[in-house]
């Protein structure tokens, strides 16, 4: 049984503040910075380049991997850490199309990440004129999988709302009609259950900066099924992801499995925060994690449906079919939710209007719920986000 009380006590969580943004940026775990230190001035500081031997440092991408690999279902040696969740999404599909020559669509849906979709569309604009990025709503994806797509590429968790899709039913009906799957786990690793394994699924791409709490700019993951890793053809090749990078061939020859996925250097600093956080992970149970936070998504929606009847609840009702968010939908969404931040609950805004929390057990209790409801009850109540200063958008919503 995990112990939530003994995880929250592992984090920098500030007076005063009810974090419920976690499905954004995870807070700092409280050993990160001295661990980060300590590379600093013993690694890097000491060691010098010898660090990349001595400290370990060039085996940080895939010992994570197997690290974040526990949390989402993955084989043993088929994740690997590092670049940006754009470069692993761009890497992925690009690697799956090549598993479907003949076939030049790509399906998607409008609820996955707009990052996702260019990354996909710039792709497809660099392939040739004859493919195609094929979006449809949410619902429509079943009914769109067909024999002439190649590549189904789902975000598995909508960003927006939390709705969920099927991993394991819409990757059998992929199969069956020869389509490669990509998931993007960005809302999913350390939120709920993941089962790639037993899904059969295909490709995964994930970031780490979210619930997993490896820091702002933390480094992405992807995962390839060990069926396709000594196959598949790495679009972005590398010097790290070649067989022997320091033989310093001019010809590039793909390394084995999933070390041929990398692509550049390996971020070290934030890979030691990452991996300070994982410590946290190591104490956690999945399924433990999913039962609490469902606990505590409705808890939260029973209390602010009961005091404000201007929200409209955006995210599926049924906890069955939503992530470890919960958002609401308001038309002065954005001011309402500087108002909360401004008193000390964080969620965020994403357009056109929706006010989005996250509930990351780890850090989050019963209790941060109930409060953060009394204030978010209070808010719309008074109506004290009807202010100017909270109507001025920033930069970072």
């Amino acid at each position: 049984m995990t112990d939530f009380a003994a995880t929250k006590a592992m984090f920098e969580l500030p007076e005063g503040v009810l974090y419920l943004d976690g499905n954004s940026l995870g807070p700092l775990p409280k050993a990160a910075g001295e661990r980060v230190q300590n590379m600093l001035s013993a690694e890097w500081g000491q060691m010098l380049i010898t660090g990349w031997n001595k400290a370990g440092w060039m085996g940080l991408p895939t010992g994570l991997g197997d690290r974040i690999g526990r949390l989402i279902g993955a084989e043993a040696g088929a994740v690997v850490v590092g670049d940006t969740l754009s470069i692993k999404v761009y890497q992925a599909v690009a690697s799956a199309l090549e598993l479907n020559p003949q076939r030049k669509v790509v399906l998607s849906d409008n609820g996955n990440f707009p990052s996702d979709l260019y990354m996909v569309d710039g792709l497809l604009r660099s392939l040739g004129a004859d493919y195609e990025l094929r979006v449809v709503d949410p619902e429509q994806v079943a009914e769109n999988i067909t024999e002439d797509i190649a590549v189904l590429m789902l975000t598995e968790v909508d960003y927006r709302t939390g709705r969920m899709h099927d991993m394991k039913a819409l990757t059998e009906l992929a199969h069956a009609n020869g389509v490669v799957t990509v998931w993007d786990l960005a809302h999913s690793a350390g939120a709920i259950p993941v089962d790639l394994s037993g899904c059969n699924a295909d490709f995964a791409v994930g970031c780490t900066y979210k619930y997993l709490n490896g820091g702002p700019g933390a480094p992405a993951f992807i995962y390839v099924a060990p069926r396709l890793a000594q196959s598949v053809r790495p679009a972005l090749s590398g010097w790290l992801g070649h067989e022997a990078p320091f033989a310093f061939d001019l010809d590039y020859r793909p390394g084995s499995g999933i070390e041929r996925m990398r692509v550049g250097t390996p971020p070290v600093i934030q890979m030691t925060a990452l991996a300070a956080a994982m410590d946290i992970w190591d104490m956690a149970d999945m399924a433990d994690v999913r039962a609490k936070s469902i606990e505590l998504t409705e808890l939260f929606i029973k209390r602010v449906e009961a005091t404000c009847p201007e929200l409209e609840l955006a995210s599926p009702r049924n906890p069955e079919q939503r992530g470890s968010q919960v958002s609401f939908k308001f038309t002065d969404g954005y001011a309402a939710m500087q108002a909360l931040i401004a008193r000390g609950v964080i969620g965020d805004f994403r357009a056109p209007d929706i006010m989005r929390f996250g509930f990351t057990p780890l850090y989050v209790d019963e209790n941060d719920v109930e409060q953060a409801a009394e204030i978010v009850a209070d808010i719309m109540r008074n109506r004290l986000w009807d202010v100017p200063e909270y109507k001025v958008r920033q930069r970072v919503t």
